[in-house]
């Protein structure tokens, strides 16, 4: 059980990320003969022969237009999958933190309510001991972040490409 929601791109954002990105270049459907992207439109892994498309994504500009934040020279835009149609969003039947598994490597971005980085972390997810899940480490780098009262948002980014991956806002 995870203390803390992993958040997709919301479906108005995705509706226009898949007609023009962030970067205001046209989406360019592909099917996927391997699998495996991490999709952050439904936060799962892409299966063989699904269509996807990798656009630009901005997601603090995005969450700063709702909010009223001004990140300045923190505001970014970088990869991401998604799929090329709409789909049914994330099981919310499914436990656990999105693309998490031992070995993995996460950087964890703090951000201020006004859009400034407050601060990071690496985490390399271990391998699970006793109880402990992958997402046990993740939990508690996410409870750590929400320790400090400035924080309202983390970025989950993969070290590799360093893509963002997921949101987790304040509880």
């Amino acid at each position: 059980m995870t203390s803390h929601h992993a958040r997709p791109i919301e479906p108005q954002a995705l509706k226009e990320l898949r007609a023009t990105d962030d970067a205001g270049l046209p989406c360019v459907p592909v099917t996927d003969p391997d699998g495996g992207a991490p999709l952050r439109c439904c936060l799962r892994r892409g299966e063989p022969g699904e269509r996807i498309a990798l656009v630009s994504y901005a997601p603090l500009r995005r969450w700063a237009a709702r909010t009223g934040a001004r990140p300045g020279a923190y505001d970014e835009q970088g990869p991401v999958f998604v799929h090329a149609q709409e789909c049914q969003g994330p099981d919310l039947d499914r436990s656990g933190y999105p693309f998490a598994g031992p070995g993995v490597l996460r950087t964890l971005r703090r951000y201020s309510a006004q859009g400034h980085i407050l601060g990071g972390r690496l985490l390399e997810i271990p391998e699970p001991a006793g109880r402990d899940s992958p997402d046990a480490a993740l939990d508690a780098a996410l409870t750590e972040a929400f320790a400090d009262s400035e924080v309202a948002l983390v970025h989950v980014r993969a070290v590799e490409y360093g893509c963002f991956l997921y949101e987790v806002r304040r509880p």
